[in-house]
């Protein structure tokens, strides 16, 4: 983690979501050094844990991370935006390794991945799907579609990280976490800064689609 606000800080111009991408620098980290089972020698494995970025727009601290972990050389961080690097400012599943999906667009994450954890499912794979979505992602519709797929067909394997940094324009009965549980998520509420809990929560065990939601304090 040390290393990771200097590599982000290499990347300039997109200073507009730049809040965007520093409320999920923790939880990224914990994921990717704690949780997830993949490596770039593995980014290819059937087998493999499955980690979707729906909040593509601003994504320069999942590239400071991917370039710390070895998935992309940290030397093209400096030119991210230029038009002949591979780090668009939405992440492009083609040009960037690790990378899952295509991401940016607002509310197509979470349904991908209730599809990409039902196909790990059918195919036998030990793998998880792990997907990061913005509170204000939440607006969409595509994903309380989603949300209520997943508890109807029981993907267990499927945890969605909603980071919650206020950014929702109208917010839910009860709270994002209570939006999830009443639909028959398991669901969790944790400081998104703090990184003990951010493990504890994402190594939880759950026997049902599972919901961790990251809260994060302006500064």
């Amino acid at each position: 983690m040390q290393r990771i606000p200097e590599l982000f800080a290499r990347m300039t111009g997109d200073e507009k979501h730049e809040w965007a991408a520093a409320s999920t620098i923790d939880v990224l980290w914990v994921l990717y050094d704690k949780v997830l089972n993949v490596t770039p020698a593995t980014a290819d494995d059937p087998d493999r844990d499955r980690f979707l970025l729906s909040k593509g727009h601003g994504p320069m601290a999942y590239y400071a991370v991917l370039a710390e972990k070895g998935f992309i050389d940290e030397s093209i961080l400096d030119d991210w935006t230029s038009w002949d690097s591979p780090l668009g400012q939405h992440p492009d599943r083609v040009l960037v390794r690790g990378a899952e999906i295509s991401s940016g667009s607002l509310g197509h994450g979470l349904p991908i991945a209730v599809g990409t954890a039902i196909g790990q499912r059918i195919a036998g794979s030990r793998g998880r799907t792990f997907v990061l979505v913005g509170d204000g992602e939440l607006d969409e519709g595509s994903n309380h579609e989603a949300i209520a797929v997943a508890a109807r067909l029981n993907v267990a394997n499927l945890t969605t990280i909603v980071i919650d940094n206020q950014s929702a324009m109208h917010g839910w009965p009860g709270g994002i976490a209570r939006r999830f549980a009443v639909e028959g998520w398991q669901t969790a509420e944790i400081d998104g800064r703090d990184h003990e809990a951010v493990f504890t929560a994402l190594t939880a065990p759950h026997d049902r689609p599972y919901a961790v939601v990251a809260k994060i304090e302006k500064s």
